[in-house]
């Protein structure tokens, strides 16, 4: 995927940047979106503009078949937001 395509996969779901969805919303496979953002997120160019967490909050809805937890580069996380500054390097 590219990272257009991430971006407006994201932004499809979150209606806007700086939004938090949970990753499970962006339609990936748990091991393709593990291994996609594990590799946007090893380069600082493009990963100083998501905002990766782990939420335990019950109101954090996984979609159906989504996996609560992603592993990103050996951390679990459940939400990313995007920044806006992104847009730059698209």
């Amino acid at each position: 995927m590219t990272l257009r395509e991430l971006v407006d996969r994201y932004l499809e779901q979150a209606g806007g940047f700086g939004r938090t969805i949970h990753l499970s919303e962006l339609g990936l496979r748990k091991d393709e979106l593990e291994r996609e953002l594990s590799a946007y997120e090893e380069d600082y160019q493009i990963s100083r503009f998501f905002h990766l967490t782990l939420s335990t909050d019950a109101e954090s809805e996984t979609r159906p078949g989504g996996s609560p937890v992603y592993t990103i580069n050996g951390f679990d996380y459940s939400h990313l937001a995007l920044l806006p500054e992104i847009q730059e390097i698209l």
